[in-house]
């Protein structure tokens, strides 16, 4: 197993049909492997932190997920929920249709709400969608991110038709610099998928694979 690798993933689950003994179930496996966090629904939060507590498996979330359609202060007020429920990550979704509208400071605005209610309490990772995205909207979406002080870029929900690719990511370092945290989403399923985004700049892989990873296998799960 690789231990160093492992600390790079957020081990998830956000299947809208996920019953408690699998969550149950990603937070022993990720004690077992040692990896940097679950990633799971809020509803999962409190339930997560309980069963991680005293480990160094963090508890990451999901904010105006998985469409980012919802307002500002919506997404601050899931975030201060998800904290005071235990996350110490917050992955929010940016909002694509007021990008694409090129309504430039509402989606400032928007990325900075949960900035600012994360404070110092939870990391911030940006959900850019990038299989929406043409290559200039991936590069505004990273600039804005960025200016609003997020501490991260991710690529994908898993839930839009698109994943992680080196292209993306390599884009999204390049933009972002060596500052940021660039994490690579969806579609990570092994070994050779996951060293390849890592060498293209990604310092957090998102996957439900995280075993198989680790391991040398192969996952079949998009996530």
């Amino acid at each position: 197993m690789d231990a160093k690798l492992a600390k790079m993933i957020d081990h998830t689950q956000l299947k809208p049909d996920t019953p408690k003994e699998k969550i149950v179930q990603i937070c022993e496996e990720a004690k077992e492997y040692g990896f940097a966090s679950v990633c799971v629904n809020p509803y999962w939060v409190s339930l997560c932190a309980e069963l991680l507590q005293d480990t160094d498996v963090k508890v990451c979330t999901v904010i105006g997920f998985p469409l980012g359609a919802t307002t500002p202060e919506t997404k601050a007020f899931e975030t201060k929920q998800a904290i005071e429920d235990g996350a110490t990550e917050v992955d929010m979704v940016i909002n694509v249709g007021a990008l694409k509208t090129e309504d430039y400071d509402f989606v400032q605005r928007d990325i900075e709400a949960v900035v600012n209610a994360a404070g110092d309490k939870a990391l911030t990772k940006v959900i850019i969608e990038t299989s929406l995205l043409t290559e200039e909207e991936k590069v505004k979406a990273c600039e804005l991110s960025k200016q609003a002080k997020a501490d991260y870029v991710k690529t994908s929900t898993g839930f839009s038709g698109g994943g992680a690719t080196v292209e993306d990511v390599r884009l999204m370092r390049a933009t972002v610099g060596p500052e940021m945290g660039v994490k690579a989403s969806g579609g990570v399923r092994d070994r050779e998928g996951a060293e390849a985004v890592i060498e293209a700049g990604a310092t957090r892989i998102g996957a439900s694979a995280g075993m198989e990873i680790v391991s040398g296998g192969q996952g079949t799960s998009e996530y």
